[in-house]
């Protein structure tokens, strides 16, 4: 198939490139590497199989060029990550809605089958645990910058929805927590990167608040067999999907095994989200899926132990430039 990664040089889709590739189809990835990385998909340049565009999913008149050439979108392109969110919330509304919109209508028009990537953070703060795809979403007031991704994201199923709808095949899905290589170094968007890094680096490990807060963590080989399975069986079309581990970790216990597993002796910091969000700041308590519906219509289940896909991120981590001083 000629498929097309949006937002293909990040974390996920790069992953995602890499699954498709193996498979054997011809994949073009659009991305303007805003946060995305061309070394996540620079192994895979030299191949007539491959494609790359450096551009934005705003800039229509490529997408149209690209998406008339297509025979399935993975639409993985946004603005991730709290701190992004939080520092421009404009730029994130305006790409993750705007370039929604028209990777959507022009789908619409060339007839192409889209998975749409949504999140977690749709529940807000939601204490309806475990979280079900029709469960009621739980925000805070629109003074609070961050909630604005879940707004953005939400307005994205709503498009996706009401194109399946008028018969376009769509499916959504949401993402819990997903880590793995190629995480940002840098932990925007992952405590899982923010911890590795300063664990490997000597510095103390932040943890945010009472660290009592608690994720369900999703390895990429998961997050990714998830995302191609809504692509692939047909009874996806027109649903949602939660896609992400059940088992439910609070930070406490996540800092403790990546100390552990990278051998390190750095102190761990407990400090307040204020000290790097802003006064103003909210954060939900608990956010653990309910993964019935992937299982019963995907057939999808995480199959990644949490210990074991940490040891592969540490690896990972390890042979990252990045992390020496």
């Amino acid at each position: 198939m000629r498929i097309l990664v949006t937002g293909g040089a990040g974390f996920i889709g790069s992953n995602l490139v890499d699954a498709l590739m193996e498979q054997g189809h011809e994949v073009t990835v659009i991305d303007n590497l805003a946060i995305g990385k061309a070394s996540n998909i620079e192994h895979h340049l030299e191949s007539d199989r491959f494609h790359f565009v450096n551009d934005s999913i705003l800039n229509v008149n490529t997408l149209e060029r690209l998406i008339r050439q297509t025979d399935l979108i993975y639409h993985l392109a946004a603005v991730v990550g709290v701190k992004y969110v939080v520092e421009d919330p404009l730029n994130a509304i305006i790409t993750n809605v705007r370039g929604t919109e028209n990777v959507l209508e022009l789908a619409f028009k060339y007839w192409v089958k889209t998975v749409i990537a949504s999140s977690s953070e749709i529940y807000g703060k939601s204490t309806d645990v475990p979280l079900r795809e029709d469960s009621d979403r739980l925000l805070g007031p629109t003074t609070v910058g961050r909630w604005s991704y879940s707004d953005a994201k939400a307005i994205d199923e709503y498009f996706a929805l009401a194109y399946a709808r008028k018969g376009l095949p769509t499916a959504v899905v949401r993402y819990f927590n997903a880590y793995g290589p190629r995480l940002d170094p840098r932990g925007y968007g992952s405590v899982i990167a923010r911890f590795i890094t300063q664990a490997l680096q000597g510095d103390p490990l932040t943890v945010y608040d009472d660290g009592k807060q608690t994720r369900c963590f999703t390895y990429i080989v998961d997050t990714i067999e998830g995302t191609i399975r809504a692509a692939t069986v047909r009874e996806a079309v027109g649903q949602v999907f939660n896609i992400g581990s059940s088992r439910e970790t609070t930070v406490n216990e996540l800092v403790q095994l990546i100390r552990q597993l990278a051998g390190s002796h750095s102190e761990i910091a407990h400090v307040p989200y204020a000290s790097a969000y802003g006064p103003h700041f909210e954060e939900t308590r608990r956010r653990v899926p309910d993964v019935t519906r992937a299982r019963e219509v995907l057939g999808f289940e995480p199959q990644t132990p949490l210990e074991a896909g940490l040891r592969r991120t540490l690896e990972w981590f390890r042979n990252q430039e990045i992390i020496d001083r």
